[in-house]
């Protein structure tokens, strides 16, 4: 991996961890599911977990804002939601990851 992806995780990572702290939980892994109201997404702990989304949740790819449309199933995620009173998980900012372009061999 180049020295500018590891700079990427770890600036993503460090925003995690900061926003976790501030009462938001962090939801992390390649999405499975994708409806109406939820993503599921297959974490990294090989968890499944559903976060609900809102008219208010924040999309974003590349650290530029982008519509929900964008996400597809099969997408590496980084999704900051806070837990309501019942337990349920609801997004605030879905980050989408963006792949590394396919090497070209000869």
């Amino acid at each position: 991996m180049g020295i500018k992806l590891y700079l990427g995780l770890a600036v993503l990572f460090a925003s995690t961890f900061a926003l976790a702290h501030s009462g938001y939980q962090h939801v992390m892994g390649t999405v499975t599911k994708i409806s109406q109201n939820s993503i599921t997404v297959h974490t990294t702990a090989d968890e499944s977990v559903e976060v609900a989304t809102s008219p208010d949740t924040k999309f974003s790819k590349a650290n530029v804002a982008v519509e929900a449309r964008e996400l597809k199933v099969g997408d590496r995620v980084v999704i900051h939601a806070k837990k309501t009173n019942d337990g349920k998980l609801v997004a605030y900012t879905v980050q989408i990851g963006t792949a590394k372009p396919a090497s070209m061999s000869h």
